[in-house]
């Protein structure tokens, strides 16, 4: 076959084979947080996925050891989108797993491109200084309750996607977080409950313009949702996946130097929490994404401040869960 791929392209397939090929060695990457896991028969990889050559097409598909199974080519009544599959609820996660098992409808990963796991989702709703480690780096109070602040889903962006710098700002930052996504609708949601509202978890950048976090009434909102300041995957790992999500290595890097390197047992407020916290005020939907904060290394509280540039490559990663990788345009 004629190779039609350009560079960007090729280097991109290289990250998501070379990725799922490291996959169980993840626990390797990072000194701390690791474990053996046992995997339920609901433990599963879910992506959203593009054939190449059929650009504007959402799929949703499932990793398995030979590349993605495609489930709208095993069941035609599978929903193109990640939040329209997960509003099927388990009829939707039986209908991966009996495809999983079936061993057909199975793409090479040098097939299809890789979207972020959720696109479109209703909220995308983030907490601000849920790190211990990173609220000691900057001498603030840890806080007695969840901080919350949100950016539009438009800022969205795929694992692999190019991170554009905005003319408006100069002070623009990396924050590698762990997301979560919404599986099942729910308000007043119990702590002990909440996991079950929860589909999985992936790998997220907060990206932020620390110039207009910290004007604009000093509301949040504008410094963090310019477009592609969000970006997500590379897939959504499911909860059963993770033996203990809140004890996984995480970490950043900016042109390959390690510039945060935590564990998320430095949460302050856990998977559990947020969730409650947040359903008391808002109807919780499928699709709804969550990211938990950042920990310690950001740019901006750097002696002195380090910010992105034309160039750089940010990639974040999360044990069990893998790594996205952007490129700063």
């Amino acid at each position: 076959m004629q190779n039609c791929y350009s560079q960007n392209q090729r280097e991109e397939m290289r990250v998501v084979w070379g990725s799922w090929l490291s996959l169980r060695r993840l626990g390797h990457v990072f000194s701390v947080g690791s474990g053996t896991r046992t995997l339920t028969t609901a433990s599963m990889r879910l992506v959203q996925f593009r054939r190449r050559g059929a650009e504007g097409s959402a799929r949703v598909g499932v990793e398995s050891a030979n590349g993605v199974v495609d489930l709208k080519a095993f069941d035609q009544t599978v929903p193109s989108t990640m939040r329209e599959f997960l509003e099927l609820g388990e009829k939707g996660i039986e209908c991966a797993q009996r495809a999983m098992s079936s061993g057909k409808c199975v793409l090479p990963h040098t097939d299809i491109q890789l979207l972020a796991p959720v696109t479109g989702p209703g909220k995308v709703v983030c907490v601000g200084m849920n790190y211990r480690d990173h609220c000691l780096e900057q001498n603030a109070p840890i806080p007695t309750e969840p901080i919350i602040f949100s950016k539009f889903p438009s800022s969205i962006a795929g694992p692999y996607d190019d991170i554009h710098l905005p003319n408006e700002s100069q002070e623009v930052d990396w924050e590698v977080e762990l997301a979560f996504v919404i599986g099942k609708k729910g308000k007043h949601v119990k702590e002990e409950d909440a996991l079950g509202h929860v589909a999985g978890f992936t790998v997220a950048n907060d990206v932020s313009a620390r110039d207009w976090q910290m004007r604009n009434g000093k509301q949040w909102l504008l410094g963090k949702t310019f477009d592609t300041f969000c970006p997500l995957g590379p897939a959504l790992v499911t909860t059963e996946a993770l033996k203990d999500v809140h004890n996984l290595g995480i970490r950043c890097l900016v042109n390959g130097d390690v510039v945060q390197d935590s564990n998320t047992s430095q949460l302050i407020f856990k998977t559990e929490k947020v969730v409650a916290w947040v359903s008391q005020f808002v109807t919780l939907y499928p699709g709804d994404v969550f990211l938990t904060g950042t920990p310690p290394g950001v740019g901006v509280f750097r002696k002195p401040p380090i910010f992105l540039k034309t160039g750089d490559v940010v990639e974040c990663q999360i044990e069990g869960i893998g790594s996205i990788r952007n490129t700063v345009v």
